[in-house]
């Protein structure tokens, strides 16, 4: 049996960032290329392109988080003024 092209083609995935009121300072967000290609022909530059051409998800997800939802390194220290962080079962010194 043949595959279709379209279930042979890898997706590829872009990272953008959203226009919020009119100014791009908004979020970044994910989305397929074919979605990309439908905003930008819908509203033409009213979102920044950030990387177009990821082959996976994952990685498209983890550049539009940047450090967002990294884990704290162990031993981090508030800065004076700011509440520490604390994991469960750990305790301030």
């Amino acid at each position: 049996m043949r595959m279709s092209t379209k279930s042979r083609r890898v997706a590829q995935w872009v990272v953008y960032q959203v226009s919020v009121k009119g100014q791009v300072e908004g979020p970044n967000a994910v989305c397929d290329q074919e979605e990309w290609d439908a905003m930008e022909k819908e509203r033409p530059g009213a979102n920044r392109l950030i990387r177009s051409g990821i082959t996976s998800e994952g990685e498209a997800e983890r550049l539009a988080r940047g450090k967002s939802g990294d884990p704290v390194p162990r031993g981090h220290r508030a800065i004076q003024g700011e509440s520490p962080i604390v994991a469960p079962n750990e305790s301030i010194d």
